[in-house]
């Protein structure tokens, strides 16, 4: 039996195949395939998409790119030119995103090695921003973050006499300002030690106020300043108009400081008897954010203090039998109040892992302290369970007296 003659649709599907084989002979990578695409992008392609992820905090997407567009360059003969720039302050970005600080530290660096005065524009990937950052990743820190940021700020300076435009000298001389406060801060920390300390930071300090007096972080600074200098009215006076900058902005405008400078500054309102203002700064700390540790410590640290201060100023009548003045209400209230913050802040320890033990102690020896005034919170609560409180409505009275009638 002969074979049987393949169908009209059968011998059309084997032409079609045979012609796409034949397409691949020519065409290995199709047009609209990954490889291709991958292989046809420019630099300035690959930069752009991966600056997009990196902003849609896509960050490991964005990494693969960048070094993409670096290992183009470096191809066509860029490693030491400033066309690599770009790429380089992106890959640095990229990898802070993703916290690996050691990376972006050797990106920064090589960035400032090819633009060692920051004279090439922010636009082409040069400027003073790689220097203010290789001072804060600096591994020595003290002196070598000292000189990063010496180095950013006569950049800054330069650029601020050479510039016209009111908006662009408004926000260099607040970013001249936030680098003279982080030099300050050095000094009143790792470098406390020398002889020309203080006046480094008042000379410091001053410059930073001339330059951004409206800034809040410049008023937080000086009033550290003054704090260390036993000059407490004058530090009170700077954070109250510190704070009056941004209390009343809502959250996410960008005039508001960020979490780290408002923890700091909690702990400084807290330092010259502020508490009350440290409270309010405090209670909108945690309702933005109500997993950070320290905000919690510091709001049970601040209650506790403004009832200590309370008691020792004799601001509350002693009770007599059978009778609690208001104020001795207040000042139990603030107790409590000081207890419930400080054992968010020890359970938010546990679950986090966090590695101030010295926070995590002093959180415990005051909720010792305030359970022994107390009395035990969960010796409390099982007696509520135990007993549970039991509520009669308005309508069972009135059937209980129906039911007598």
């Amino acid at each position: 039996m002969g074979k049987t003659r393949p169908s009209r649709k059968d011998l059309s599907e084997r032409e079609k195949r045979g012609k796409l084989k034949d397409l691949d002979r020519v065409l290995p990578d199709r047009p609209f395939s990954k490889k291709s695409k991958e292989s046809k992008e420019s630099v300035e392609e690959l930069l752009t998409r991966s600056s997009a992820l990196l902003q849609t905090s896509q960050a490991e997407e964005a990494l693969p790119l960048a070094l993409r567009a670096l290992k183009l360059l470096k191809k066509e003969g860029n490693s030491l030119t400033s066309r690599v720039l770009p790429a380089l302050s992106l890959l640095a970005e990229v990898h802070l995103e993703l916290g690996d600080a050691d990376e972006a530290r050797s990106f920064f660096s090589q960035a400032s090695q090819i633009d060692p005065d920051g004279l090439i524009p922010e636009s082409q990937g040069g400027g003073v921003e790689k220097f203010l950052w290789l001072a804060q990743l600096s591994e020595e820190g003290g002196k070598d973050s000292v000189a990063w940021f010496e180095k950013a700020i006569y950049i800054l300076r330069n650029e601020i006499s050479s510039t016209s435009a009111l908006v662009s000298k408004a926000q260099k001389n607040r970013k001249l300002a936030a680098a003279l406060c982080s030099v300050i801060e050095i000094y009143m920390t790792d470098l406390s030690w020398e002889a020309d300390a203080e006046s480094r930071c008042e000379s410091l300090v001053t410059e930073a106020i001339l330059v951004a007096p409206d800034s809040p972080e410049t008023l937080q600074t000086l009033a550290n300043v003054r704090i260390s200098q036993e000059r407490i009215n004058e530090a009170a006076k700077a954070l109250a108009d510190s704070l009056t900058l941004w209390k009343d902005l809502p959250s996410g405008n960008e005039g508001v400081p960020d979490f780290p400078t408002r923890i700091s500054l909690a702990r400084l309102l807290m330092e010259v008897e502020m508490e009350n203002d440290a409270m309010e700064v405090l209670e909108r700390l945690v309702e933005e954010d109500d997993t950070s540790v320290e905000a919690w410590y510091l709001g049970g640290w601040c209650a506790y203090l403004t009832a200590e201060r309370s008691k020792a100023s004799q601001r509350f009548p002693i009770s007599g039998a059978g009778n609690t003045g208001v104020r001795e209400l207040e000042y139990e209230a603030s107790l409590m109040s000081s207890r419930d913050w400080l054992r968010n802040s020890i359970r938010l320890y546990e679950i986090q892992d966090y590695e101030d033990d010295r926070l995590r102690n002093h959180a415990m020896e005051l909720v010792r302290d305030l359970d022994a005034l107390l009395g035990d919170a969960k010796d409390e609560d099982e007696e509520d369970e135990a007993e549970p409180e039991v509520w009669e409505s308005d309508s069972d009275n009135e059937d209980q007296e129906m039911a007598g009638t």
